[in-house]
């Protein structure tokens, strides 16, 4: 089986990592793998190896449903995962160390600190009655003086048996002072002298949540070392030389078991040797899509230029030299055998959607069907309003279909798409469904593709005409950082859009404080005075006792004591006729002021808006700032941005606010964004299934991530089917690692 193959028009996805021999494209695309070791994977999903790894964490001693729950809370659980596994403790790491290793006698102790004491157990003085608060307190002595250990709500069959009088006991804990004599309240340890060669002397702290309890968390951390299988080194024995890492199984076991401050320290050798490992997976897993990409057929679409020459002609502008390579990037894409699958990444107003049209007219010039799906109603009808001059005037067939048309219109719809009567299908989430039958399908676009579950991609895919699938094109307004482009779309190719078009003025941004309203609200009447329009946003629909935000109905009421009919209002939790009537409504220039939430972040275009004020901006993420202040600048007129905060304003959100002011280049804004909030954020991956890293969250995150790269393009060049001994070993980091299913989300684009 290729690396990453597909097998036919319904391009179910495979779920095993196809790391076998070549087969036929055609090939069932779920065939089991079998490891080296001959087991084959009764599951379908991984080595039998990993069997004990991969089981719940209830098959532990001391874990039941409870626990289980609360381990779920407290480690980092891969989307999609309902029950933490024995494999996520292993990625579960330690934040902090108590040093245990100071053996001092009771006279040495030293207050405020953790003291490791060999004591003898003197006498034992309880409460003097059940309703008392008095703690249970146990005097103990070493030759040099005496020290009380205290307990609160204490069972004294519990300490009776804990502390036998007269008994030798090693405690360990943080010693206080109580006037002038020494105390230790609840003893983290209290252990016979057999027992003290078991007790950990550098203790790992790791993230906890309420009701957990450490020791619990660390018996099942035991057990779970216990089952880490031995696994050969995947690791270059070069690359770890230089690096001066340890190998793998020392790696994990010193991290669990840490020595010094430095084995969990994430510049320390450990955690770097075991972020690679998490960078290489993911790079080597990226790697095999590409590959297997390019072995994928696709249809081939090359089509006259007749219709795109109609729409050229039909353009007020000429195109910008970063959509003309885009289009030739993706125009040699599509004349090629195998199925495409390109990102186009470009700022907002930089001409993403004629670079989608024109391709699209290529693949009708050739005879085929395309399809656009946009996230929303609004940006599907805000597509086919931008798109539909432009395709009547070179003769193309439009439709739409969103979860509006219903009865006599869908069925309409659905006959003229299966007859071949419509040229580009827009429409949102309902291209997917089983009746929508293509009766040439060849390209699909899909904007602001983060916003689609990967399934649903996978769907529109396998529409495509001839058994071969769609090519694919994902747009994307939210500009991606380098370091993001090859962590989450390795497997694309991708294109970047870095003009405006000519005309655009820079959009001038401000900072106002809340208390500048009045203010604003001038300048609202200026701007509707000199023929403008406004957009006011506020990040929630109604007031909260729980935030103190502006409600979008409340200051939809308040600017209506200024400006009467003339203001709106549009919100999600509207209906979508209601939705689209007050948008439709400013669009037309009915009402000069529209009051929304962030529902207009995407697809919205009205030249004539040239101001917008983002009330409480210091609560919203600079993505999302970036795209808001999108939806101004899009005339000829200069525009402008207020970000209205309210005081006292924190360091994060006074540094997004600055970048505002600062650039409106998305590039620099996303690469800010990232170090502010993370991949994920930036992103939206936690919507869209893309990966998390749980251990790669270190500082020189670039500098490995780039090596790894290097390394898996190196790797798959000398060994692409993964047969030599480095290479059976790669297969089990991928496991490990559980990129037999990003290899699944990734091939979805």
């Amino acid at each position: 089986m290729n690396p990453v193959s597909a097998s036919s028009s319904q391009d179910v996805t495979p779920r095993t990592l196809p790391l076998g021999d070549a087969a036929p494209a055609s090939a069932p695309s779920t065939v089991a793998c079998k490891d080296t070791d001959g087991a084959p994977d009764r599951k379908g999903t991984r080595p039998a190896l990993f069997e004990p790894l991969f089981a719940s964490v209830q098959a532990l001693e001391g874990v039941g449903p409870k626990v289980a729950e609360l381990l779920k809370k407290a480690c980092r659980i891969p989307q999609g995962v309902t029950e933490p596994r024995i494999n996520d403790l292993l990625w579960h790491l330690p934040t902090g160390l108590v040093d245990r290793t100071a053996q001092p006698t009771i006279r040495d102790a030293v207050a405020g600190t953790i003291a490791t004491i060999k004591v003898r157990v003197l006498k034992h003085a309880g409460p003097p009655n059940r309703k008392s608060r008095a703690p249970f307190r146990v005097t103990c002595e070493d030759d040099t003086g005496r020290i009380t250990l205290i307990y609160f709500r204490a069972d004294k069959r519990y300490i009776d048996q804990l502390l036998p009088v007269g008994e030798t006991r090693i405690i360990s804990g943080r010693v206080e002072t109580y006037g002038e004599a020494l105390q230790m309240p609840h003893p983290d340890y209290v252990v016979s002298e057999e027992e003290f060669t078991s007790m950990p002397l550098m203790e790992p702290i790791y993230p906890m949540t309420a009701g957990l309890s450490p020791k619990v968390l660390t018996k099942a951390m035991g057990q779970m070392l216990a089952r880490v299988p031995a696994i050969p080194e995947w690791q270059d024995p070069t690359w770890l030389d230089k690096q001066d890492w340890p190998d793998f199984d020392t790696a994990v076991r010193r991290i669990h078991r840490p020595e010094t401050q430095s084995d969990i320290s994430v510049t320390g050798d450990i955690w770097q040797r075991l972020a690679y490992d998490e960078l290489l997976a993911n790079q080597l897993a990226l790697a095999l899509v590409r590959a297997g990409t390019k072995k994928v057929s696709g249809q081939t679409i090359n089509g006259n230029g007749a219709i795109r020459r109609k729409i050229l002609d039909a353009l007020p502008f000429r195109p910008t030299n970063s959509q003309l390579n885009a289009l030739d990037e993706i125009g040699a894409d599509m004349a090629s055998s195998h199925r495409m699958l390109r990102l186009l990444q470009g700022d907002v107003g930089s001409g993403k959607t004629l670079v989608a049209l024109m391709a699209m007219a290529n693949a009708v010039e050739a005879g085929f069907q395309t399809a656009l799906m946009a996230p929303t109603e609004v940006l599907a009808r805000q597509h086919v309003e931008t798109i539909e001059p432009l395709a009547k005037a070179a003769g193309l067939k439009i439709g739409l279909l969103t979860g509006r048309e219903k009865g006599k219109l869908r069925k309409q719809t659905l006959q003229l798409l299966a007859d071949g009567h419509i040229d580009i299908l827009i429409g949102t989430h309902a291209l997917f469904q089983p009746d929508v039958i293509f009766k040439a399908l060849a390209f699909a676009v899909i904007d602001e593709q983060h916003r689609f579950g990967v399934h649903q991609r996978l769907a529109l895919q396998s529409k495509g005409a001839n058994g071969l699938g769609a090519d694919i094109l994902v747009m994307t307004a939210t500009p991606i950082p380098r370091t993001l482009l090859m962590t989450h779309y390795g497997d694309l190719q991708v294109s970047k859009l870095t003009e405006k078009p000519a005309g655009r003025k820079p959009v001038k941004t401000v900072a106002l404080s809340s208390d500048r309203i009045e203010d604003i609200i001038q300048a609202f009447q200026r701007a509707i005075a000199d023929g403008a329009q406004c957009y006011w946003v506020c990040p929630l629909v109604e007031s909260s006792d729980k935030m103190d935000l502006a409600a979008a109905e409340e200051r939809y009421a308040h600017l209506k004591q200024y400006f009467g009919d003339a203001v709106s209002l549009v919100h999600g939790q509207m209906s979508g006729p209601a939705k689209d009537a007050a948008m439709d409504a400013f669009a037309k220039n009915e009402k000069s002021i529209l009051v929304s939430t962030t529902v207009i972040e995407v697809g919205v275009n009205v030249p004539n808006a040239t101001v917008m004020v983002i009330e409480h901006a210091e609560r919203f993420g600079l993505a999302q700032l970036h795209q808001l202040r999108g939806r101004v600048g899009r005339g000829d007129r200069q525009s402008t941005c207020i970000l209205m905060y309210a005081t006292p304003i924190g360091e994060t959100a006074k540094s997004r606010i600055e970048t505002m002011r600062e650039t409106e280049d998305g590039f620099v804004i996303a690469e800010q964004d990232l170090k502010l909030r993370g991949g994920g954020e930036v992103l939206g991956t936690r919507q869209s299934g893309l990966p998390e890293f749980r251990i790669a969250t270190v500082p020189n995150f670039e500098e490995l991530i780039s090596a790894a790269r290097d390394d898996a393009e190196l790797i798959l060049l000398r060994d692409p089917e993964l047969k030599t001994p480095r290479g059976e070993a790669l297969r089990k980091l991928l496991y490990l690692f559980e990129c037999d299913e990003a290899i699944r989300l990734f091939r979805a684009g």
